[in-house]
């Protein structure tokens, strides 16, 4: 087993992980991120294939009240664009009635995507870094405090460090990573219940050489409450050079295999469009259930926002030497990329006056 130090080690290569890394290196601190996947971003993730509009499988919209991503978007030198809905929207209300175009109310509060995809800014944020400061295929098992210092340990390695920041979802930290000595039994009752977002969504995207859908005619927005894709949206490059449909379908087709998947949205999606569906470049998706690095083994329904930004997470524990961190823990936004935001710069501001 290898041995690494460093002042403080963040668990989990996402937004949050990021980020916080991001705001560290203000500070004269040695750091590492510890990833247990094999790729960076955790609930971001952008499908990229050549010469098609970029699919965005995870995280995606923000708005303007999401000051603070909006900010670090800007310093990174990044930009928005606004998500076109048209003015229509096919709508499927139930089973007695066929999908039919209804007129979108006029919404004053927009919608924006990333320029070239989400992970432009998961990107961004790691090429502040040093290639050596991220460490994947690690997955953490162990935390445990000694006198004067706090550990997490892996099949591979042990991390020696001031401070652990563990920017897992709560209920998945709880569920797989043994703490010593263990956290008071009602902080691991508030993880172990808290609700954990994207865990059970399915997310599909079709790409397209041309924009049917922006006909007068149709549309490229979708609501339906019977069928297998529920809500669908168009997903066209901010040049709009390249196109795609992108959504979520019901979670309840995570034991159907991909094909079956594909499948039913093209079945879906015909019925709306006609042959025109069938001359889509590329079907990609993404079932975050079957993600272990995010959802936890747990049979048992939790309701939405359930626990997030509890006050138990904005506490540090083990002698300020553990925090617990990641977008559910967030009192403002849980559950978006704001959110993530948000609780990267309270645990900055933490580690920060105790260092």
């Amino acid at each position: 087993m290898q041995n690494k130090t460093a002042d403080v080690v963040i668990i989990g290569a996402g937004l949050t992980g990021l980020t916080l890394a991001y705001y560290l290196k203000q500070l004269d601190v040695s750091l590492l991120i510890i990833e247990a996947r094999d790729r960076i971003g955790g609930r971001i993730y952008t499908k990229q294939n050549a010469n098609q509009a970029p699919l965005e499988l995870g995280a995606t919209w923000l708005v303007n009240e999401h000051r603070e991503l909006l900010n670090l978007i800007k310093t990174l030198d990044l930009e928005v664009f606004e998500q076109f809905y048209g003015t229509t929207a096919i709508y499927e209300p139930n089973t007695e009635n066929p999908a039919q175009l209804v007129k979108l109310p006029q919404n004053n509060h927009s919608s924006y995507r990333i320029k070239n995809g989400t992970q432009s800014m998961i990107k961004a944020l790691s090429e502040t870094l040093d290639s050596n400061q991220i460490i994947t295929n690690c997955e953490i098992s162990e935390i445990a405090e000694h006198t004067g210092n706090i550990t997490a340990t892996s099949k591979s390695f042990e991390f020696t460090c001031k401070h652990i920041v563990s920017t897992l979802p709560p209920q998945l930290f709880e569920n797989t990573i043994n703490v010593k000595p263990e956290l008071p039994p009602s902080v691991k009752e508030i993880m172990k219940n808290t609700h954990t977002w994207m865990h059970d969504s399915i997310k599909v995207g079709f790409t397209f050489a041309n924009p049917f859908w922006k006909n007068i005619s149709t549309s490229g927005t979708i609501y339906s409450n019977v069928s297998v894709l529920q809500e669908f949206y168009d997903h066209s490059s901010a040049d709009n050079t390249k196109h795609a449909l992108v959504g979520f379908m019901n979670k309840e087709l995570n034991h159907y295999t991909k094909a079956q998947r594909k499948d039913l949205a093209l079945k879906q999606l015909e019925r709306y469009y006609g042959s025109h569906i069938h001359d889509y470049l590329s079907y990609e998706e993404l079932a975050w259930k079957n993600e272990t690095f995010t959802t936890a083994v747990n049979n048992s329904y939790i309701m939405p926002q359930r626990n997030n930004g509890h006050p138990v997470f904005q506490e540090a524990y083990l002698n300020n030497t553990l925090f617990i961190a990641g977008t559910e823990t967030s009192e403002f936004a849980p559950g978006k990329m704001e959110g993530a935001i948000r609780s990267a710069q309270r645990v900055f501001n933490q580690i920060k006056s105790l260092l």
